[in-house]
């Protein structure tokens, strides 16, 4: 009994294919040839064919997902703050804001008062009914400038709330470049939220003017980092640049 031959002394099985090998020992590709993929080796695709995407290979770019590796919306509850407005631009919003009520003021109150001096230059001062015209005259006067005063009410109501609620904005924060957002979703208000944010400093408003001037100080006080003034918090809202 032999344990082996001079090629092979150890007695090792040989690879009929290759006698220079045996099966205990890795096979060597012949020189200029790739060698045979494998566990331990990555697949190759064919030629033409992109390669698949494992655990190994990183994600196409263009599509991340949110996750905890992400950084979330601004705007959102944990997200970075957003580029919030400065208190001087909320003021020239305001003040550009109340150059418009006063305007829209002075033409009703002047068209209603034009009115009413008109009908007392046609009392007749030789008129038994002369006092009495002048009366009514100054009585029409005083309804319509409550007249004037419900009209103006109407259209802050409508000015304030429905371009706050639908747009985000009036017409004075879009000359400054601010917006009003949900405060958890950086989205517009909404009319709810909108009509909350407006009655606040109107009711503010009948203590002489007092409490409206302080809601509208009050983002001087907020620690929340979001300068949000009390009809703000009320809404859940915060005011933006653009």
């Amino acid at each position: 009994m032999s344990f082996g031959s001079p090629n092979n002394p150890y007695g090792q099985p040989q690879n009929p294919q290759n006698p220079q090998q045996g099966y205990g020992y890795p096979q060597q590709p012949p020189a200029g040839q790739p060698g045979q993929p494998g566990y331990g080796y990555p697949q190759q695709p064919p030629p033409g064919v992109p390669p698949q995407q494992g655990y190994g290979y990183p994600q196409q770019p263009g599509y991340p997902q949110q996750g905890y590796g992400y950084p979330q919306q601004p705007g959102y509850p944990g997200g970075p703050v957003p580029n919030l407005a400065s208190m001087g631009r909320r003021f020239g919003a305001r003040l550009i804001d109340g150059i418009i009520y006063t305007v829209v003021y002075v033409v009703l109150l002047f068209a209603g008062v034009a009115g009413s001096i008109s009908s007392a230059q046609n009392c007749d001062p030789n008129s038994a009914d002369y006092d009495t015209c002048i009366n009514d005259a100054g009585s029409s006067m005083g309804a319509k400038i409550f007249a004037v005063i419900g009209i103006l009410a109407l259209f802050g109501l409508l000015y304030e709330w429905l371009m706050t609620g639908l747009v985000g904005a009036t017409l004075g924060k879009m000359a400054v470049g601010i917006r009003v957002v949900k405060a958890d979703t950086g989205q517009k208000p909404g009319l709810g939220s909108a009509f909350i944010r407006w009655i606040i400093p109107l009711v503010g408003g009948f203590l002489c003017g007092i409490g409206q001037l302080l809601v509208y100080l009050s983002p001087f006080w907020d620690k929340s980092g979001r300068q949000q003034g009390w009809h703000d918090k009320a809404a859940s809202t915060m005011v933006v640049q653009n």
